[in-house]
């Protein structure tokens, strides 16, 4: 095929997805029903509904036992409120020049994250951490790496308006949302009784509504843990016990059914060569003890979510695993080493690399995508939603038009 005729193609296959999404847009109706695993009530919200409410959370704890209840989630959206989310989260309008959208770096096929060790705002700027995943966030009470948000609504006002990130402004965003006749249409609908244009309000209520549906609950381990003990191999269990026992200690942190107990610690992960040092939570709290200290994150779908840590210093879950038996800050500086105080856990269990390698194994019995939402074929503003653009015209994962 000659260069002409190569790229005649791309550019009518190009016209093509743009011709589908712009009539697809115009026809966008908001759901009247519940994601999966919620109910809707009489007074039309969605309940969570899980077995893991079945259990007390104060019994059979022990060192992460499986049938412990979770942590109160956050719900009580209307169909249509979440619904109205997911187009905005995959909407490239909500940033300054409508090449990014929060599924650029939180993408649904990556575990909710992007697969990069530092995120990549608009224009390719790098960001300072890497991106975290956004399963079951609706049983979180902090957010954000150094847990300085303590809200969905709080946090997303960061990669909003952060200009290494969606680079947008509040002034901005309501211009855009609001001067869109479909989005109009779509906020009427969500919010019922509603006066005037979107709120800034609004816009944040719809895209924590979506968040709040992206529930993983149903995993191998689950399976074992409601009392099909066959959902588990042999070596799986090996690692599960491996996992739970006071030598690894891995489930007094990442503790079951969550496996986070959302605390902030201090575990001395080295930044990749060439970066300088993170303070973390210390640059939010003023506490010196809280230098190079980060929030817990759920394992929840860990095996999606490469590379690891919040510097994305570990490439895969082997080496994120063999860090914790490698002794007590032995990865850090020198200069630091005198100045943090690392968790206590954080000590020299001594695993064989056998002991390592079922950690793994036992880990990858935590993903589940079954409630993966859909990524819309088109959103309201008439752009490409991201991760619909054909790969032939961008290379690797998709993140600009």
């Amino acid at each position: 095929m000659s260069r002409r005729s190569s790229k005649a193609c791309l550019l009518g296959l190009l016209t093509c997805v743009i011709g589908a999404a712009a009539q697809a847009e115009s026809s966008i109706k908001l759901r009247d029903h519940c994601p999966p695993g919620f109910e809707l009530t009489e007074r039309n919200r969605c309940k969570l509904q899980t077995l893991y409410q079945n259990y007390d959370s104060q019994q059979f704890a022990g060192v992460g036992g499986p049938r412990t209840g979770l942590p109160a989630a956050r719900d009580g959206f209307s169909p249509q409120q979440i619904d109205l989310g997911r187009y905005l989260f995959f909407d490239p309008l909500l940033s300054v020049d409508n090449s990014i959208s929060c599924a650029s770096c939180h993408h649904p096929d990556l575990g909710f994250t992007d697969g990069r060790a530092r995120s990549q705002g608009v224009g390719g700027s790098e960001v300072r951490r890497a991106a975290p995943s956004l399963w079951n966030v609706a049983f979180l009470n902090s957010f954000f790496w150094d847990a300085r948000a303590g809200s969905l609504e709080e946090q997303m006002q960061g990669p909003l308006y952060d200009a290494k990130e969606m680079g947008s402004n509040p002034v901005q965003l309501l211009a855009d949302i609001g001067t869109n006749k479909n989005y109009l249409r779509l906020f009427r609908d969500a919010f019922p009784g509603s006066e005037g244009p979107p709120t800034l309000d609004m816009v944040y209520t719809a895209i924590a509504a979506f968040q709040t549906s992206l529930i993983s609950l149903n995993s191998r381990y689950d399976r074992y843990a409601h009392g099909y003990h066959d959902a588990l191999t042999a070596n799986e269990k090996e690692g599960m016990n491996v996992f739970r026992s006071f030598v690894a200690r891995c489930a007094e942190c990442h503790t079951p059914p969550l496996f986070t107990n959302q605390q902030v610690a201090v575990i001395g992960v080295p930044e990749p060569e060439g970066h300088a040092f993170d303070e973390g939570a210390e640059s939010v709290t003023g506490n010196a003890g809280l230098r190079g200290g980060f929030k817990v994150p759920s394992l929840r779908n860990v095996a999606k979510t490469s590379p690891y840590m919040h510097s994305g210093t570990f490439a895969t879950l082997r080496e994120a695993a063999e860090f914790y038996t490698l002794g007590r800050g032995h990865a850090l500086p020198e200069e630091e080493k005198q100045r943090m105080i690392v968790h206590w856990h954080i000590w020299e269990p001594n695993l064989t690399d056998t002991e390592l390698d079922r950690l793994v194994d036992f880990l990858a019995t935590l993903t589940d995508e079954s409630f993966k939402p859909r990524v819309p074929e088109a959103v309201p503003s008439g752009l490409l939603p991201i991760g619909t653009l054909p790969e032939a015209l961008a290379p690797g994962v998709v993140h600009s038009l």
